[in-house]
């Protein structure tokens, strides 16, 4: 693939940087990223993909803009509320970025459509607000080979990881938070509240994490979880070991 010339002057400055260069970017214009959840981590995310040139981006979100979403989810405004969060993200993008083809799933994704939903996705990028929905996406991902950006908030918490269950010596998401479940009384964020701009930090963090793994620049971060706390603030990086019993990828 040839970069067209409003291309290079597009994405001048990814081209420039010597770990992504002319090659780095022609990745990013192939790749398809599935994005799951249009909230406060995936909006972030959503428009720097789309800015940084994702050929394809596929965002999976059942939901509509509600008003207490605005605090946080910055592809929306006050005119979008009610509206089909997919659409309006579809809207966001095509400002954005005509080079990147949009593909909105206005559905909620469980056992029954997971495949159809990610499957084709070089890198999935899992914004979600369960463990339901984040152990089915690992699993699935683990089996299919495909890498899965995984990133959280609470509060004034961050917290971003990359996995690669299906290599050997590399866990994937089960193996760090075991068989967890969503508890009918589990915190939300409504009734414990989140920094708005915490969202944004674990967005656009995640989004630097699939270009890091589409394009190769930089250290291996597989198996690695990045942990930001407001408060102090502060970051620090653990590595999450495999799980030779996990049922997701032992």
């Amino acid at each position: 693939m040839s970069l067209r010339d409003d291309q290079l002057d597009r994405y001048a400055r990814h081209i420039v940087l010597k770990e992504i260069g002319g090659e780095g970017q022609r990745r990013l214009l192939a790749a398809t990223v599935a994005i799951v959840g249009a909230g406060g981590i995936g909006a972030p995310a959503i428009l720097y993909l789309a800015a940084a040139g994702i050929g394809t981006l596929r965002v999976i979100d059942d939901d509509r803009v509600a008003l207490d979403n605005l605090q946080r989810q910055v592809l929306f405004g006050t005119a979008d509320v009610d509206r089909a969060k997919a659409l309006v993200a579809g809207e966001a993008v095509g400002r954005l970025n005509p080079d990147v083809r949009f593909d909105g799933r206005s559905e909620r994704l469980d056992e029954t459509n997971v495949a159809a939903l990610l499957d084709g996705a070089d890198l999935v990028l899992d914004g979600s607000d369960n463990f339901a929905t984040r152990l089915l996406v690992s699993d699935h991902l683990t089996g299919a080979h495909v890498p899965l950006v995984s990133a959280a908030i609470g509060q004034f918490q961050a917290q971003v990881g990359t996995f690669r269950g299906w290599q050997q010596g590399a866990p994937c998401y089960r193996c760090f938070v075991g068989d967890a479940f969503d508890a009918e009384d589990c915190d939300t964020c409504s009734e414990l509240g989140v920094l708005g701009a915490m969202t944004g930090v674990a967005g656009s963090f995640a989004a630097l994490e699939a270009i890091r793994a589409l394009t190769g620049f930089g250290s291996d971060p597989a198996g690695k979880l990045h942990i930001f706390d407001g408060l102090a603030p502060a970051m620090r990086t653990i590595r999450i070991v495999k799980d030779p019993a996990c049922r997701g990828c032992g």
